[in-house]
């Protein structure tokens, strides 16, 4: 297999932590996310850097970015674009919005109601915007990266399931550690910027063309029937826990194959093992499932019980 184009997008998580303390756990999330072809959902409180992930990432690889504020007054037509006139032809024309992008910072996506929320669903699914009945393709690659605050719930829209299931991976950040956190405040005592990449030394590493390369080699990662074999497993171990109210679907065991074939590649390998499997089994099922109410008065949660499933199910040899 080549592989020439894998130490560049290795070399991508160097060039973000020059801006971003931390938080290598969600770049790789994104990485992997890029690769496999799929949307990312943030969760985390605000201030852990979000925004200066996406936007480093988005340096690192010579990608587009633009980030939107979702508010409750925002429209589907400020996300996808809509027909305006113009005088000087006396004709409408489409003026694009911000989902024309490679990489889509919906920030706060669950502030907005829920008509906006399914505005981006074709653009996530068919990468494409259809307005007045004509299509426009969205350029390549494109990833929709949206956010959500774990704790305020006033005055916030819940995502509905069809719109969770279309995230490839929900992850999670952290606060940063007491080490992290110092390495923060000496790097804006001597004059970091966050609104100025360039300071940081941050450059770009790899391009469009390196991810389609790279999503061509991900493609001939092999998988053998064992593996697959332990995926569904674990999927129908979803769908038969007494602690879930619905299990996983097609779509999320689909995911965690190719997110897992996308590690591999990362790594250095050119085939799955049930290691891979469950390193992404988390952030690809957590947002697909709920608990029953009788599980949540217990006081359980979602990873506690994915873990449990992970420790239930045989390992292939």
């Amino acid at each position: 297999m080549n592989t020439t184009t894998r130490p560049d997008l290795n070399h991508v998580r160097e060039e973000v932590a020059k801006a971003v303390v931390g938080q290598d756990h969600a770049v790789t999330s994104l990485l992997i996310g890029l690769l496999a072809e799929g949307h990312v959902l943030l969760e985390g409180v605000p201030g852990v850097a979000k925004t200066l992930v996406v936007r480093s990432l988005s340096e690192a690889m010579d990608l587009r970015n633009t980030r939107v504020q979702f508010t409750p007054d925002l429209m589907p037509g400020d996300v996808t674009g809509s027909l305006i006139y113009d005088s000087s032809t006396a004709e409408f024309r489409f003026r694009e919005g911000p989902v024309f992008t490679n990489l889509m910072l919906a920030d706060e996506i669950n502030r907005t109601p829920p008509k906006t929320q399914a505005a981006l669903l074709e653009a996530m699914e068919e990468h494409q915007v259809s307005v007045d009945g004509t299509t426009y393709p969205l350029p390549e690659p494109f990833m929709v990266i949206a956010t959500q605050n774990p704790i305020e719930y006033e005055g916030t829209y819940p995502l509905p399931e069809a719109q969770l299931d279309r995230f490839m991976l929900k992850v999670r950040l952290d606060l940063p550690s007491r080490e992290e956190e110092l390495e923060i405040l000496h790097r804006h005592a001597t004059g970091f910027r966050p609104t100025d990449l360039a300071q940081a030394g941050l450059k770009a590493v790899a391009d469009a063309a390196t991810i389609e390369a790279a999503r061509a080699e991900i493609a001939q990662v092999r998988t053998s029937t064992e593996v697959l074999r332990y995926i569904v497993e674990l999927i129908h171990a979803t769908r038969n826990s007494p602690s879930f109210q619905i299990g996983v679907s097609p779509r999320g065991s689909t995911a965690l194959m190719k997110t897992a074939k996308a590690w591999a590649w990362l790594v250095g390998r050119d085939f799955i093992t049930p290691d891979d499997v469950q390193a992404l089994l988390l952030p690809c099922l957590r947002h697909r499932v709920s608990l029953r109410p009788e599980a949540e008065m217990d006081g359980v949660s979602i990873d506690q019980v994915l873990s449990g499933l992970i420790a239930s199910v045989p390992v292939p040899r």
